[in-house]
């Protein structure tokens, strides 16, 4: 299973960004890491920086690493279509971020674990692939273990306040989720301008 598994915080502070989750150590310390953080950020960066640091919090913001995403960028250019939406609706279509939105973790890395320990079904089949591309009419459910069901309340118990996106509906007394459509990209909030990866990746 290939994940990052480094220092979350300093990436965090490197680019401003909470790219991990609410992080009380961002809060406080809003400067890049580093004897030199207070002072980094006045250097002026060229347009090759910008595009690399936005690829690298698109990354590291859905988990993926590199391979990975240049796969998916690949896909997205093969596509007919803005190249920068389709990458960020297969980002936003793979199953640990779909449960993720659902409320059933309350970051990516813990939708990517449940989704890794068979603790999600798929229309009624286990999956325990993170990366699995949902299609719309994909039913989404935990799985029946008395773990499952306990592990996915307590997440819920901490997400409700958190609204649910357009394209997904869930049921909460069952735990189980349906793909309605294809996120648009007014339906994305990434933290990224996607144009720029784009023409990083068209050099």
């Amino acid at each position: 299973m290939a994940r990052y598994t480094g220092p979350r915080t300093k990436i965090s502070r490197r680019f401003g960004v909470a790219l991990f989750g609410p992080s009380k150590a961002l809060e406080r310390r809003s400067f890049p890491p580093g004897q030199h953080g207070l002072r980094a950020g006045r250097k002026k960066k060229s347009d090759y920086s910008i595009a690399l640091g936005e690829k690298q919090k698109l990354r590291f913001q859905y988990g993926v690493l590199e391979k990975q995403f240049r796969g998916y960028y690949a896909e997205a250019a093969r596509r007919r279509g803005v190249t920068g939406e389709i990458l960020l609706q297969l980002l936003e279509l793979r199953l640990d971020n779909v449960c993720y939105r659902l409320g059933f973790a309350n970051t990516r890395a813990a939708a990517r674990q449940l989704v890794n320990h068979g603790h999600v079904l798929v229309n009624g089949q286990q999956v325990d692939v993170a990366s699995y591309q949902v299609k719309p009419g994909d039913k989404i459910k935990i799985g029946p273990k008395p773990s499952a069901q306990q592990l996915a309340l307590r997440m819920m118990d901490l997400t409700q306040s958190v609204p649910l996106v357009d394209w997904l509906t869930l049921d909460r007394e069952s735990m189980e989720a349906t793909v309605e459509r294809v996120p648009e990209r007014s339906d994305i909030d990434p933290l990224v301008n996607e144009q720029l990866i784009v023409e990083l990746y068209s050099r």
